[in-house]
């Protein structure tokens, strides 16, 4: 999938949490952070076209729907991002 078809899955509207993540490296160290938090589809939207016309070329923001009260590992995808070793060199 790509980035756009993953964004749209994660802005479904199903009446769950929409957690827009943020990744970046910063001098070797990568860092992974939850930046904004809705259960407005339509404001994760905006939100997130925002993030992506201002953000650093190493930005990356991707869009999860997540549910309340689950253990997030249980599902069969949930908020993370993955990096490499070489992302932190």
């Amino acid at each position: 999938m790509n980035y756009d078809e993953l964004a749209a899955l994660g802005l479904q509207d199903d009446g769950n949490l929409k957690l827009i993540l943020k990744g970046s490296v910063e001098s070797k160290v990568g860092v992974f952070a939850v930046v904004f938090i809705t259960k407005d589809v339509a404001l994760a939207k905006k939100k997130l076209e925002e993030f992506n016309k201002s953000k650093n070329k190493d930005d990356y923001f991707m869009v999860y729907s997540c549910p309340t009260d689950t253990y997030l590992p249980d599902l069969g995808h949930y908020p993370s991002l993955e990096i490499s070793k070489e992302d932190l060199l």
